[in-house]
Parts: C-alpha cells; structure tokens; sequence
C-alpha cells in the first residue's frame, strides 16, 4: 500500500507561484494538490488531456473556456483537453483544490 500525506509532499516550483504538490504520477494518470490563499491564481493555459477540478476548500472561482464561475467545496468541474482554463481565489479565505489529469500529460501545458 502507497500511502501519502499532502502536507508532506514537497510544493513544486512552477510558473504560477502557487503551492503545487503531485501527489499521484502514474502513466494512466497525474493528480495535483493545490492551495491558493486569498488573491492569489493560476495563470490561464491549456492542458493537452482533459482535467478535472474537485475543490476541498475555499471557493475559488473557475474558468474554462470563456465561461468563469465561483465553485464551492465538494464541486467537480471538468475541462476538456486543449481549451484554456485557470483557476483565482478572490475571496477572503484558502481555497484548495484536488486537480486530475487523465492521462498524465506526455507534454507540458501551454501557458497564455
């Protein structure tokens, strides 16, 4: 049995600047942990598989394609592969976000 506590997986450096912590990494696919505290965002980009967000905590506002809309916890918002999507926290509170990628990417996301 794997067994992994997110607080102790190390954040990864990335161009968004945020806490970004892989915590599964299997060819069938890659799941990302994500905390964003109050004004922070990932820049918009596109993913080359398609995505799905589940958000723990928070309700950060979620944009795919040219719709953006606020989510709350236990929410799944999906994204299809090679449309532009990001992820801001505008409120006032931590906001964290269980980010899935199937399959885990071969290439890496275009930032806009």
């Amino acid at each position: 049995m794997d067994i992994k506590e997110v607080k102790q997986v190390e954040s990864a450096s990335n161009p968004h600047g945020v806490d970004v912590r892989k915590i599964y990494d299997e060819s069938s696919a890659q799941a990302v942990h994500i905390t964003l505290q109050p004004g922070e965002a990932l820049k918009p980009h596109i993913t080359p598989v398609d995505v799905f967000f589940y958000i723990l905590e928070g309700t950060p506002d979620v944009r795919v394609g040219e719709e953006t809309e606020r989510v709350g916890t236990d929410t799944i918002v999906k994204s299809p592969k090679d449309i532009v999507h990001c992820l801001s926290n505008n409120s006032d509170s931590q906001a964290r976000i269980l980010v899935v990628k199937a399959p885990r990417p071969t290439t890496q996301a275009r930032l806009l």
